[in-house]
């Protein structure tokens, strides 16, 4: 994604550079026959644009569906760790959970941030 960002910043500079915007000086103002000032402001609101279509608001997304994942927890579902401890929740409080991470029953407690995944409960989970 950010090759995409790079590439749409590069094309409206080249853009700005041929057009004679990026230019400083009389040469670039309206009466010696270049655009104006007032394209180079217009450049400038469609990188910021493309920027906050490309960066910005996607993020935004996979943040509120991570956000939305971690507050669908229950007990009994199989999660993953960030770095990687597979479990399942056996306990939840306000922003940690404990998870058993084993047959042996060893239980570690996670904060809810350090959740990448979820799998939903297995039916041999859902008879018990």
């Amino acid at each position: 994604m950010t090759k995409k960002l790079l590439a749409a910043i590069s094309a409206c500079a080249a853009v700005l550079v041929l057009t004679g915007c990026a230019t400083t000086g009389a040469e670039g103002t309206a009466e010696a026959g270049g655009i104006g000032p007032w394209f180079t402001i217009i450049y400038l609101v469609v990188i910021l644009a493309v920027m906050y279509f490309l960066m910005i608001r996607p993020e935004q997304k996979r943040k509120k569906k991570d956000q939305e994942m971690r507050n669908s927890l229950s007990i009994g579902d199989t999660v993953t760790s960030i770095g990687g401890i597979v479990g399942k929740v056996v306990d939840m409080k306000d922003d940690f959970i404990t998870i058993e991470t084993s047959e042996d029953r060893v239980r570690v407690e996670l904060a809810k941030w350090g959740i990448s995944s979820v799998g939903k409960k297995t039916e041999q989970d859902q008879q018990n």
